[in-house]
């Protein structure tokens, strides 16, 4: 083995007070390279106490170490992006969001204080300015929420998610009175999490259920069960549905299956979802086939 200095000394001290030693230590190989091993060494003692010899084993585990480097240099690329993504969220909560402001208002303001000087296609053309303005402002917004869902989300509690849907409900009573929807729910069981990020799970899967309908008025299915530490969410609908082959793109962001003109949205919402989700230390998956409605299920830690 090759110690550095001191470390004997260091070792054999151990070995007569403790009896045993282990650490990592370099070896070297025929051609004279060093390689990094675990090593276990324990002092053999008499009836007396008195040390009579040592034994020892050693494990190579220079592939271990590389792992380890790797998983060190990963985790320092995951810390700089994680920097990056809330200095853009510092942008797009203020420098970013100011132009958008300031080409609303003053398209605004040529279209209340000029509009009788203007033509059609003027008018049009205003129209089309404001609209992209409150496209972008609301892309914006949505990465901002995508990017502050760890560093702004509040710390995981003991929620009622009956109690939170309950909420949901209500907030979404308005879209499922219009649509003429149909929405059942079992009994939710108490979890662990931010009952506001919860709040947006839930609103984003059943709000979808509603916008995404087929000819039918919409029938909206929420159940739960506990399976393991775990509790699984299921949201049953029997709208569009969706084709296997876009199960896993539907999940990214800016991933649209259907133009603006059909559906409104920015394909935001379910990464949004999923990151939620993953914060929590649960998972999301569909179940779905085109024209035959979708179910989408996700696990939250159990409460108890």
């Amino acid at each position: 083995f090759w110690l550095v200095d001191g470390l004997l000394d260091t070792i054999m001290g151990t070995l007569l007070g403790e009896g045993k030693w282990a650490g990592e230590l370099q070896a070297r190989k025929k051609d004279g390279s060093l390689f990094d091993v675990q090593v276990l060494a324990a002092a053999i003692k008499d009836n007396e106490g008195e040390v009579i010899g040592l034994m020892s084993s050693s494990i190579d585990i220079t592939e271990h170490k590389k792992a380890e480097e790797a998983l060190a240099e990963r985790a320092e690329e995951l810390a700089r992006s994680n920097a990056e993504l809330e200095q853009f969220g510092y942008a797009a909560s203020h420098d970013l969001q100011e132009p958008l402001r300031m080409m609303a208002a003053f398209s605004e303001v040529l279209a209340t204080r000029y509009g009788e000087q203007l033509d059609e296609r003027a008018h049009k053309y205003l129209n089309q300015i404001q609209d992209g303005a409150q496209r972008m402002q609301a892309l914006i917004n949505g990465m901002l929420s995508l990017s502050r869902v760890g560093t702004h989300g509040r710390p995981l509690e003991v929620v009622d998610s009956g109690k939170v849907l309950e909420d949901v409900l209500s907030t979404l009573h308005l879209s499922i009175k219009e649509n003429g929807a149909e929405v059942s729910a079992g009994e939710l069981p108490t979890v662990m999490a931010d009952r506001i990020q919860l709040s947006q799970v839930l609103q984003n899967l059943i709000g979808n259920a509603l916008k995404f309908r087929g000819e039918q008025p919409p029938v909206i299915k929420i159940s739960s069960k506990r399976i393991g530490h775990l509790c699984r969410f299921d949201i049953w609908d029997n709208g569009l549905g969706i084709d296997e082959k876009f199960h896993d793109r539907i999940f990214q962001i800016f991933q649209r299956l259907h133009t603006r003109d059909e559906y409104d949205g920015h394909g935001i919402g379910l990464s949004l979802t999923r990151k939620i989700v993953e914060r929590h230390g649960g998972a999301i998956w569909l179940d779905s086939a085109a024209g035959e409605g979708s179910r989408f299920s996700f696990t939250l830690p159990a409460a108890v």
